[in-house]
């Protein structure tokens, strides 16, 4: 590779990542970090969590000190939006009318938090916030801290959940309105979804499911409440809407790049151009497990694909084949997942321990093969819960429900 520059396009954890992965193998042309926030690259977790619900101090979030990047001769360029990728004439275009020239490109650009529109939106209203940034995380915070405050929250997933649970843990009153059966119904299904519902309720949130909402209304230029379908107002101080995420994939689609909902890319990350690399939120990877495309909102993916992209871009012949990892933390429940949630929708689910008794891993599973499975509040054992899924591997159901089996008899180990 000659050594005109890597930009990579999105200064969050995946940007960063990559970055320091060039570093560490080898790579000593310029890299280019450009990000739209004013600041360098932090992990978005703790925003909904630790930061947000006021236990981890700021620097914490940060992916590296501040002068790392300089000692490392990585250019950042910050409160900077790439306004166009320029194939043909090989740059990428920054506001200010700024060029960085490259021999390879890496979109990792994220998602952003998806929007109500229309009339009653609450666009612009005071108390209305959506959760995504830094910035945002902050504003929350100022509005939860004081407690005495109501809240409703407009989405049952992952967002909607973790800050109820922050926002009750500061004293609020905190109702959450979902469309599903139950809170978290698309990622984990009825039966584990439950488990977050009863949680929730018996830390005194108004969790109002099979409830749709009718638009945000307010006086004064400040949120009074949510309307529902039908007219009932719930009041509140603040609205806090998750609604899912929507890929930042603008730049590919008006370079002419393959796009669906998100950026298209083979299975070492690269898009349909060769030199144009994409990871973490806003792509949608080949994987070769499932044999088709999946796209990829968790932490985990930013972290552990972006080092693959980055080895990619240097010609080495590596395959994102991880399997998807998240995680949770809400009241006295910490939750741990890994698989493959699309094949998990419709599988039978095995219980090793009581789901009642807040102390339990649950499998899905296909057949006789674990897709998925779930640790709440047991540790130290996810390593072979990801083993089990990702060898693919007939498992007993007896032996997976018995705690008395290890999980690590059941798990095949790595080859050496």
């Amino acid at each position: 590779m000659s050594h005109r520059a890597i930009v990579i396009v999105g200064a969050g954890l995946a940007g960063a990542r990559a970055a320091q992965t060039l570093r560490e193998e080898g790579y000593d042309g310029p890299v280019h970090l450009v990000g739209e926030e004013p600041e360098r690259p932090y992990e978005r977790p703790p925003l909904s969590k630790e930061y947000l619900g006021g236990t981890a101090e700021r620097e914490a979030g940060f992916v590296h000190p501040e002068g790392w990047y300089a000692e490392h001769d990585v250019e950042l360029h910050l409160a900077r939006r790439a306004t166009a990728l320029d194939l043909a004439g090989r740059a990428v275009a920054l506001d200010g009318g700024s060029r960085l020239p490259f021999d390879r490109v890496l979109l990792a650009t994220g998602a952003r938090s998806r929007r109500l529109s229309g009339p009653g939106s609450g666009e612009g209203l005071a108390g209305v916030h959506y959760l995504r940034t830094r910035a945002e995380s902050d504003a929350l915070r100022a509005d939860l801290a004081d407690g005495g405050r109501r809240v409703v929250v407009v989405g049952a997933g992952w967002i909607g959940l973790e800050v109820a649970a922050a926002a009750r843990t500061y004293g609020n009153d905190v109702t959450v309105l979902g469309r599903e059966t139950v809170p978290l119904n698309v990622a984990l299904g009825d039966e584990l979804g439950a488990v977050f519902g009863h949680l929730h309720r018996r830390h005194g949130v108004d969790l109002r499911m099979r409830t749709a909402v009718g638009g945000i209304a307010g006086e004064s230029g400040r949120v009074t409440g949510v309307e529902l379908e039908g007219g009932e107002i719930v009041p509140a101080d603040v609205v806090v809407v998750g609604i899912g995420a929507v890929p930042n994939d603008e730049l590919a689609t008006e370079a002419g790049l393959q796009v669906d909902g998100g950026v298209v890319v083979d299975e070492h990350l690269r898009s349909s151009h060769p030199d144009v690399y994409a990871v973490g939120d806003v792509a949608r990877a080949f994987h070769p497990a499932l044999g088709r495309h999946l796209r990829v909102e968790h932490w985990a993916n930013a972290l552990n694909a972006a080092p693959i992209a980055a080895r990619a871009m240097l010609g080495q012949d590596v395959v994102d084949d991880l399997v998807p990892y998240f995680y949770t933390d809400q009241f006295d429940l910490s939750m741990e997942y890994s698989g493959y949630f699309d094949l998990a929708r419709h599988a039978e689910v095995v219980y090793r321990g009581d789901p009642g008794g807040g102390e339990f891993v649950a499998f899905w599973l296909v057949g006789e093969t674990v897709v998925a499975g779930m640790n709440v509040n047991v540790w130290d054992v996810s390593p072979a819960v990801e083993r089990l899924v990702r060898s693919g591997a007939p498992v007993d159901r007896r032996m997976l429900a018995d705690a008395a089996v290890p999980l690590d008899e059941l798990a095949p180990q790595p080859a050496a």
